[in-house]
């Protein structure tokens, strides 16, 4: 997950760049055929050190190999002159077996809104460092989400990435616990964006609504 490490909004009066870049959906196949360009973006995004640029690409073109196979895959990218950021994820399987590995019992709410099936969960942003300043990041997430119907996002962040997990509370992302994913001994935070109602009674935006339960 690659976004700024201070993120900030520009003020209203501020000229946006976002007004210029065109958010476009890929399926699997289109992803693929750009899979390059997406690497060369991932290594223009990261810090990696000199002369572990090479591997970082390796390592992220394995995971989009990956990741494009799952069930429902999705992109959206976003273009001004050259590729500038993308942001990709799938739905979350309403059996719960995205949640296996996680610490103690699942909460309810979570519970309820899986088995709803209006959970995505984002694998991974990639944003051009030139347009961190100005919330391209975080508007590609919320379009994905919306795309999808979303009630709720769900994202996982290593837990030494404190910059990236600063970037996603502020925009509104909750901790929601941790879980571990198999092979390795790797723990994740689990970051959450509730996308539903806030009430009196579910002030979290965590409420599950029956009347929104997706059919088989």
């Amino acid at each position: 997950m690659r976004t700024p490490p201070q993120p900030h909004d520009p003020e209203v009066s501020e000229p946006s760049t976002l007004d210029t870049v065109r958010l476009r959906r890929l399926n699997r196949w289109q992803a693929e055929g750009l899979r390059e360009d997406l690497a060369d973006l991932y290594v223009e995004s990261s810090a990696a050190s000199p002369g572990e640029e090479f591997h970082d690409r390796q390592k992220f073109l394995l995971r989009l190999a990956d990741d494009v196979q799952l069930p429902g895959f999705d992109m959206l990218v976003a273009e001004a002159r050259s590729l500038t950021g993308c942001a990709f994820g799938v739905p979350v399987s309403r059996d719960g077996s995205w949640w296996q590995g996680f610490h103690g019992p699942l909460p309810q709410n979570l519970e309820q809104l899986t088995a709803s099936g209006h959970v995505f969960a984002i694998l991974d942003t990639v944003v051009h460092p030139h347009q961190h300043s100005h919330g391209l990041a975080r508007r590609l997430q919320e379009r994905l989400l919306g795309d999808h119907e979303a009630s709720l996002g769900v994202t996982l962040v290593e837990q030494a990435d404190r910059s990236v997990r600063a970037a996603f509370t502020a925009w509104g992302w909750q901790e929601a616990g941790q879980i571990h994913r198999m092979p390795g001994p790797t723990a994740f935070q689990v970051l959450v964006l509730p996308l539903g109602e806030r009430t009196s009674a579910h002030p979290d935006g965590l409420a599950h609504n029956d009347r929104t339960q997706r059919p088989e």
